[in-house]
């Protein structure tokens, strides 16, 4: 039998031993509703007024959609990984490769680029079990280097610096507008989706044994945690889930080339999106993906040459200034410190 209990600021469900609950207080789910409306709203409004809005939306979506699953990883391992980018080359390059030369189209592609992801995320996970502090840093660091040199060797393959030509668009509308507004609410699908499942994982009992696993190992091992299995698993999830975003840069684009998203440059960008919009804060990857996306466009029209000055110079300042490991979502909870659940700080 289905027993429904109406409380205060929620409905629970209970049916055969399980438990759901839906909360009814606007302030636990007002905002998230209003900013979703808004992406929504957003390349709508866009494609009126300026449409190049558009494609900045999109990049700050993929910058979060890149440091949610890097922030997963960072609560999951205890360690920052340097080099997530190295999978969104193996998602991209094995998209752009199966387009090109297959004749696979997204769909086709989506299960392969993910597949490949796992498999190197696999091949390459020893990492957070054998290696420590810098150790750890040093060659999560030099994995995307690594891949980029690859590509420069086997230039028959990946085509080096040029880059693969040719890949199956993402969508295919007559006009090309739409095919840009179309991207949007994709990237914009995979960033919210992303942000629901790590926000309910680090929430969740799992969620519980990774921070325990963070903050103190000997302790985790000592209640009974298998600490090298949740390591792996934080992992290898979270480098599938960057994987796709190598997928669907190489189909957007229609191109996808390692010298753009292998180098330190763009490496830098998804760990600054982490550090200002609030370190271990899903909710501040949004913040400070879109924050880097736009400021970055905004020193383009308006600074011109000067923008790869005025840009690091800029970020610099925001480091020290925002508070720290909160970033610009720790000025939003300072005044709106009861709409979220507490968040799980990552031990440094």
């Amino acid at each position: 039998m289905v027993d429904i209990e109406i409380k205060r600021d929620r409905i629970v469900l209970r049916y055969k031993g399980k438990k759901w609950d839906w909360i009814l207080e606007p302030r636990y789910w007002r905002n998230t509703v209003v900013w979703t409306c808004a992406l929504i709203a957003f390349p709508l409004i866009s494609y009126f007024f300026s449409p190049g809005l558009i494609n900045t939306m999109v990049t700050a979506n993929i910058y979060a959609a890149i440091a949610i699953p890097l922030s997963l990883m960072t609560v999951g391992t205890g360690r920052i990984n340097f080099g997530p980018n190295f999978f969104v080359g193996v998602g991209g390059y094995t998209a752009a490769l199966l387009s090109i030369h297959m004749g696979f189209g997204p769909l086709l592609t989506l299960p392969f680029a993910i597949i490949l992801s796992v498999v190197a995320a696999v091949l390459f996970s020893p990492l957070v079990i054998v290696a420590r502090g810098l150790y750890y840093v040093l060659l999560t660091l030099l994995l995307p280097l690594v891949f980029l040199e690859v590509t420069f060797i086997y230039t028959g393959i990946f085509k080096g610096d040029v880059g693969l030509f040719g890949v199956g668009q993402l969508v295919n509308f007559e006009n090309v507008k739409h095919n840009f507004i179309a991207a949007a609410y994709i990237s914009a699908a995979i960033m919210l989706l992303y942000l629901w499942v790590v926000n309910k994982v680090l929430k969740s009992r799992y969620g519980l044994i990774m921070a325990t696993v963070n903050d103190d190992e000997e302790v985790a091992h000592g209640i009974g945690v298998n600490i090298n299995k949740v390591k792996i698993i934080s992992f290898v999830v979270a480098s599938g889930m960057i994987g796709v975003i190598g997928w669907f840069l190489a189909h957007y684009l229609g191109t996808f080339a390692g010298i753009t998203y292998l180098p330190l440059t763009f490496m830098l960008k998804i760990l600054l999106v982490s550090m200002i919009g609030g370190r271990a804060q899903v909710f501040g990857c949004v913040a400070g993906g879109y924050f880097i996306a736009f400021l970055e466009m905004f020193l383009i029209r308006t600074m011109g040459a000067f923008q790869p000055v005025a840009f690091p110079i800029i970020l610099l300042v925001l480091l020290f200034v925002l508070p720290r490991g909160e970033g610009l979502f720790g000025l939003y909870r300072k005044r709106h410190y009861r709409e979220y659940m507490p968040t799980i700080h990552v031990r440094r």
